[in-house]
């Protein structure tokens, strides 16, 4: 199978980095705090904390952006926790080393929480981040936080509200792909019950006459030539049928399936009673009852051994009955009896299948 290329990176792509690096500007403050103490140890320390904090954040940032779907479900509990626990220790040195210009990678810290956290969990801990440096400062008198306060809540909220939207998208994309999925199960569904029902029906009705037409070669020619033409005939309809069938039409008209139900009958050498109208049958139901005769039809040419068939139509019920002893499948078992069914539950009615000392009943009605 041929391997499709990657997509191409488009130019938002490429600049995500240099969009992610922006928001480090609030570190700004540490660092230069870092930078006129760099003849100090505390400063130093301070600055290479800062440095690899924003390494940090900017390295988980760009993993979850260069995969959405990270904002949608949470990483495994051990992987949040080892990277938070990262950046608050880098954190907790910083503000240790340099004080308050430090306090601003509290923002960071609950926006990565907010990422790699689900909300139950995120709102206690960027609680707990505000408590914390609002405790600290009033211990350290480093004066009002409210600027920090604000810059945490905003960026949480922005963030929480990205997951959320991610999700809900997600969502209706799970939906629309499970949605299709199910429309192209019910299609081969569809199409493989018509397919049976068609070909079932009239491969059997070219077999039977295809025997029939072997029998008569040497002992009558001119109806053997008669047999043979039918084949050719059933052969073309069948052919047009499975036309049909893929083409989705699946529209069978109820006296046409009676015509055939009487040709297939008599080329099997049973005697057919059929009924010489259809007009009593409501129009919504004449399509479900023509499958039906198909279906009884084909069974009883197929397994009956039967000598007559009787097939008793009413406006809102068939019946096909036969005489026979053949042993076919269980009654109410097959894939055709399957369909039959499905469609019947469509229009609002019931199959009923059982066997009769002799013979065989196939029947739908509709209360």
């Amino acid at each position: 199978m041929p391997q499709t290329e990657p997509d191409r990176p488009t130019r938002l792509d490429r600049l995500g980095p240099v969009f992610a690096s922006i928001w480090l500007i609030f570190l700004v403050d540490s660092v230069l705090e870092g930078w006129a103490r760099r003849d100090e140890p505390a400063g130093v320390v301070g600055l290479l904390a800062t440095l690899v904090f924003a390494g940090a954040y900017l390295t988980l940032w760009l993993q979850i952006r260069s995969d959405r779907s990270r904002l949608i479900t949470n990483p495994p509990p051990r992987t949040a926790v080892a990277h938070l626990g990262g950046l608050l220790g880098l954190a907790v040195v910083a503000v240790a080393c340099l004080g308050e210009p430090a306090l601003s990678t509290i923002v960071f810290i609950a926006v990565s929480a907010v990422m790699v956290l689900p909300l139950r969990a995120a709102a206690p801990v960027v609680a707990v981040l505000v408590a914390g440096a609002l405790g600290l400062a009033d211990a350290e008198g480093w004066g009002s936080q409210s600027g920090l306060v604000f810059a945490v809540l905003a960026a949480s909220i922005s963030l929480l509200g990205l997951r959320t939207v991610l999700r809900a998208n997600a969502a209706q994309v799970r939906a629309e792909q499970e949605n299709a999925r199910l429309a192209v199960e019910n299609e081969r569904t569809r199409f493989a019950r018509d397919l049976h029902d068609i070909l079932g029906h009239s491969l059997t009705v070219i077999t039977v006459k295809a025997e029939l037409a072997g029998r008569l070669l040497d002992v009558d020619p001119e109806r053997a030539r008669a047999e043979l033409a039918d084949l050719e005939w059933l052969s073309r309809d069948a052919l047009s049928d499975v036309r049909r069938a893929v083409g989705g039409y699946r529209d069978l008209t109820l006296p046409g399936e009676l015509v055939r139900a009487r040709a297939a009958l008599e080329a099997a050498g049973i005697q057919a009673r059929l009924p010489g109208s259809v007009e009593e049958v409501p129009a919504d139901l004449r399509e479900l009852f023509a499958w039906t005769l198909r279906e009884g039809v084909t069974n009883v040419v197929r397994h009956s051994r039967a000598s007559t068939c009787d097939v008793r139509l009413g406006p809102t019920s068939i019946a096909v009955h036969d005489d026979g002893t053949g042993a076919g499948d269980e009654p109410g078992r097959g894939h055709g009896l399957t369909g039959m069914r499905e469609r019947a539950a469509a229009v609002g009615a019931t199959v009923t299948v059982r066997r009769l000392d002799p013979g065989f009943a196939l029947e739908v009605s509709r209360a």
